[in-house]
């Protein structure tokens, strides 16, 4: 569902609390710090894209901050894609500072606290992705996250100009369209993360997140291989079996548990997915399981309910369900 919001009809002593509500239902609870809460002008516009959405807003300068209370009672959690199109804007979380200026966009997750501000009038294209959405194309979304990424060139540069140019479109377009377009857009987006050449700089060391990168993306393209091993792996990326578990040690998994983990996200998006048709047993079959129970089994054990449970709750919540 489509929704818009503005401060031009609301009464001055009302805006405060209206915009509170407004950002607080798009995003997620936040405290907002004014600097002049009775003049204060913003608009907001949200788009519903499937699993994700986007929504422009234009607003006077804002304090946001998201605190430890705010996260109590929150489940999944999300990555807000930030991007600035008139003004910088100052964020921290996790102990790092990161200012990031129109030409680039910003990643900050939920379920850690925050804060995020601007001084002078603002708008601000964001692109809110579930977590479950955004890790089976990244692996581990945590390590982008509190990152400014370049958008003036290459991947970045078609993410946003993608951005810019769907938002026009959306009202023409019905739900599975838009879902689709939901799709592509995180598509877009993890490929402008993981070719990023700031994503070869950490404490592990250019070479061995380079590495990394190979044998995630590799697993990432073959879940269908019933195959798929610490060996076909290893070949693939031209590493040893040895060095391969020691790059799966160092990220607190190992690699059959990793190839696991991929196969039953891809699961639970494609259950998820409103346009697929396939059978629970088709889709064991397409992600390399040997069977439909195998798939359940550790699907169950993994997200705590069955896949004929997951697609059942998706069906109910989808826009196009019942309801």
């Amino acid at each position: 569902m489509d929704v818009s919001y503005s401060t031009a009809g609301t009464v001055a002593f009302e805006r405060k609390r209206y915009w509170d509500e407004a950002v607080s239902s798009t995003y997620f609870p936040l405290d907002l710090r004014f600097q002049n809460s009775a003049e204060f002008s913003g608009e907001l516009n949200v788009w519903d894209l499937g699993a994700v959405s986007l929504s422009r807003l234009e607003s006077d300068g804002l304090l946001y901050r998201r605190q430890k209370r705010h996260l109590l009672h929150e489940r999944e959690e999300s990555y807000l894609i930030t991007v600035p199109e008139t003004a910088e804007i100052s964020f921290e979380q996790a102990g790092k500072a990161v200012r990031c200026k129109p030409g680039a966009f910003l990643v900050e997750r939920s379920h850690l606290p925050y804060e995020f501000s601007y001084t002078a009038k603002n708008t601000l294209w964001v692109l809110k992705v579930p977590i479950a959405t955004l890790r089976p194309r990244v692996g581990l979304p945590e390590r982008i996250a509190s990152l400014s990424f370049d958008s003036t060139r290459g991947t970045g540069a078609l993410f946003v100009d993608m951005i810019r140019l769907v938002a026009p479109r959306l009202v023409e377009m019905d739900a599975p369209a838009r879902d689709m377009t939901g799709k592509h857009l995180v598509d877009i987006l993890a490929m402008s993360l993981i070719s990023d050449e700031r994503m070869l700089t950490s404490d592990a060391g250019s070479v061995q997140v380079g590495h990394l990168h190979r044998v995630e993306s590799y697993i990432r393209a073959n879940l269908a291989r019933a195959d798929l091993g610490p060996q076909v792996i290893a070949d693939a990326c031209g590493i040893s079996v040895r060095y391969l578990h020691q790059l799966m040690k160092r990220q607190g998994t190992s690699v059959c548990h990793w190839i696991r983990v991929q196969r039953l996200l891809r699961c639970d998006e494609m259950l998820r997915d409103p346009t697929c048709r396939k059978l629970v047993s088709e889709i064991a079959y397409a992600l390399g399981f040997s069977d439909h129970a195998q798939l359940s089994r550790h699907y169950k054990a993994h997200f705590g309910y069955s896949p004929s449970e997951a697609r059942e709750r998706s069906h109910l919540t989808s826009p196009s369900g019942p309801g």
